[in-house]
């Protein structure tokens, strides 16, 4: 899968890293492990931020400052990343869902980034284009209807927007079909970790967790 970023993403987030990860997986009911890997980060992100906080998580804050050079309130439409820590710190529980699904949630959780996860079948075409949100484009968020995507982040395939770091699309959504992963971690500034540390992370836990083979992976920078 390759990879392009618009002008408007080149200025307005000039210091992003792109990690891009395709693997082949099974992506079944998420295991007792995992799920209590997810439980002990929701209590340990708890533990270590309040509220007023979470916003200023290296990763969380960068990602929101990118929003507002685009145009859009991150206070409004919360990267997921930030919208997952408020519910650790509120005491609310995630729904446990699928394999892949709750493993990008984890990895969220540990580093602040919002992470995209597709099923590459459903993508169309081979390559992603990573620009901003336009007025009045169609965008049909997991779980959330139609979505205003305006000044936001956005992944587009050949036919429109996939990914947002706010709330992936129906069209392109994990399921339990799901055979072939692309992930985007999009690390829009210094975080709490580098982009090596994110990599193995990620890569592990899809080898221990959905039976993870011909993992790939690639970087891209906007400023080279």
């Amino acid at each position: 899968m390759e990879i392009s970023f618009g002008k408007e993403i080149i200025e307005a987030a000039p210091e992003l890293t792109e990690l891009l990860v395709e693997a082949e997986v099974v992506n079944g009911p998420t295991s007792e492990s995992l799920w209590k890997e997810i439980t002990d980060e929701m209590a340990a992100v708890a533990g270590r931020y309040a509220m007023e906080e979470i916003r200023h998580r290296p990763a969380i804050d960068a990602t929101r400052r990118v929003y507002k050079a685009l145009g859009k309130e991150p206070n409004r439409y919360r990267p997921s990343a930030e919208a997952l820590c408020r519910r650790a710190v509120k005491g609310l529980g995630l729904y446990r869902t699928l394999t892949v699904i709750d493993l990008i949630n984890l990895v969220s959780l540990r580093t602040g980034i919002s992470i995209g996860g597709f099923d590459a079948d459903h993508i169309a075409g081979d390559s992603l284009t990573l620009g901003a949100g336009r007025e009045g484009e169609p965008y049909e968020a997991i779980g959330r209807g139609e979505l205003n995507i305006a000044g936001m982040p956005v992944f587009r395939d050949a036919i429109g927007g996939i990914g947002t770091p706010t709330s992936d699309n129906e069209r392109t959504k994990l399921s339990e079909t799901t055979r072939r992963l692309v992930m985007t971690v999009n690390m829009y500034g210094e975080g709490e970790h580098t982009v090596a540390e994110v990599e193995d992370m990620i890569r592990g836990l899809l080898e221990k967790y959905a039976e993870a083979k011909n993992i790939k992976t690639s970087i891209r920078r906007t400023r080279p």
